[in-house]
């Protein structure tokens, strides 16, 4: 029986997937594998029997990768699954910030016991005023699953789109309208936009990208988006740029004591993925991946191993290595293998920074005493008999 282990709510329509051989625990410390959404893991003890974790979502900053990797624990994320609930609120987020759709609603409800109010609106209305959105120019920084959508829609809106990415994926590539401009720097982007909008992971090289140098680049009055993570932007760079009117409006699903309440920041409490279809489509992807992941010993969508697949299992056994990305390692595994006279079918190895995952397909269930011997082999994590 493979124990599972929710730290959050998962929506039935992933958990319902899972088949008879599973059994649903309260017990992170008894589980094979854990979901989580946004439930924090780096001060949880992880047990040595733990094989994955799927995060039913994009971003897995509440997970210790580094030490899950170092155990053998497979991390899964969702990429993509979330991509259209959050591309409509970056739609929508476009439409506040050029429209005081915010500022109105908040008069008329101020204003809601005025038996004169629809008199009071047409006087009041030109404080509302805004402007239209066609004819702008967006810059997107980041063209991945949900950096193409918005790029789309905008585009079909009549707006003109810059798109940024030096490592936008052939996938990704493919799903862009030809009407989009591709710019080799993102300077180009800060320089020529009415609007731009961020979606791209926090990594050292994106963290604090609008700070008060670019800032200084963009156009006056420009608008920025932030639907992707909080520390893209400096807050204090920010909320220096929206005094000096250099910054028009900063709508962002990150609020935070800095920014909140803050004269022209628009902020919303994180509600880029909370529709009910993400959530759905969230859990049975990340089911989906722990189930392959258990069942058949394949990676797909891991952010601390590489992705590996080798289908189902049609011989009599399966081996799955974690293992450190050094030299010699395959050639240890075949040998060993090899030396049982056992002879492997099929197989594959693959590679992701410091760590790599091999699987080997062979002719007889393999001995304890041959799992001990790969087990063994410095710098070889975990063994698993898949079949």
């Amino acid at each position: 029986m493979i124990k599972v282990n929710c730290l959050n709510p998962i929506a039935a329509v992933g958990m319902d997937l899972l088949s008879d051989n599973y059994e649903v625990v309260d017990n992170m410390n008894e589980a094979d594998a854990v979901l989580v959404r946004s439930a924090s893991m780096h001060d949880l003890e992880l047990s040595d029997n733990l094989e994955a974790i799927a995060r039913a979502g994009a971003g897995v900053n509440n997970i210790p990768l580094d030490k899950c990797a170092q155990k053998g624990i497979v991390v899964f994320n969702t990429p993509g699954a979330n991509a259209n609930g959050v591309k409509e609120l970056v739609i929508a987020a476009l439409l506040m910030a050029s429209r005081d759709l915010v500022g109105g609603y908040n008069w008329v409800k101020a204003n809601a016991d005025d038996e004169n109010i629809a008199k009071s609106v047409e006087k009041n209305k030109k404080n509302f005023a805004g402007n239209e959105i066609q004819g702008k120019k967006l810059g997107v920084i980041g063209l991945g699953a949900i950096g193409v959508l918005v790029a789309n829609a905008a585009n079909k809106l009549g707006m003109e789109v810059l798109g940024y990415d030096p490592f936008v994926s052939v996938d990704a590539a493919w799903k862009l309208s030809k009407d989009i401009k591709h710019i080799q720097n993102v300077e180009d982007i800060f320089k020529e936009c009415d609007f731009i909008t961020m979606h791209v992971p926090l990594l050292d090289s994106t963290k604090h990208i609008i700070n008060k140098d670019s800032l200084a680049l963009m156009k006056d009055g420009v608008k920025i988006l932030n639907f992707s993570r909080d520390a893209l932007v400096n807050d204090e760079d920010m909320i220096a740029a929206l005094a000096s009117k250099k910054v028009a409006k900063y709508v962002t699903d990150f609020p935070n004591p800095a920014i909140a309440g803050v004269d022209g920041v628009l902020t919303l409490p994180h509600l880029g993925a909370s529709t009910e279809e993400s959530e759905d489509n969230c859990a049975v992807m990340a089911v989906k991946e722990l189930m392959d992941y258990v069942e058949n010993g394949n990676i797909k969508n891991s952010v601390n191993y590489p992705n590996c697949d080798m289908g189902v299992c049609e011989n009599v056994a399966r081996i799955a290595i974690n293992h450190k990305n050094i030299p010699n390692m395959l050639s240890q595994f075949t040998g060993i293998v090899a030396g049982a006279n056992i002879n492997i079918s099929d197989m594959i190895n693959k590679s992701k920074g410091e760590y790599a995952y091999s699987i080997l397909d062979v002719s007889e269930s393999p001995s304890p005493e041959l799992i001990e011997q790969l087990k063994a082999i410095d710098g070889v994590v975990k063994v698993r008999i898949i079949k």
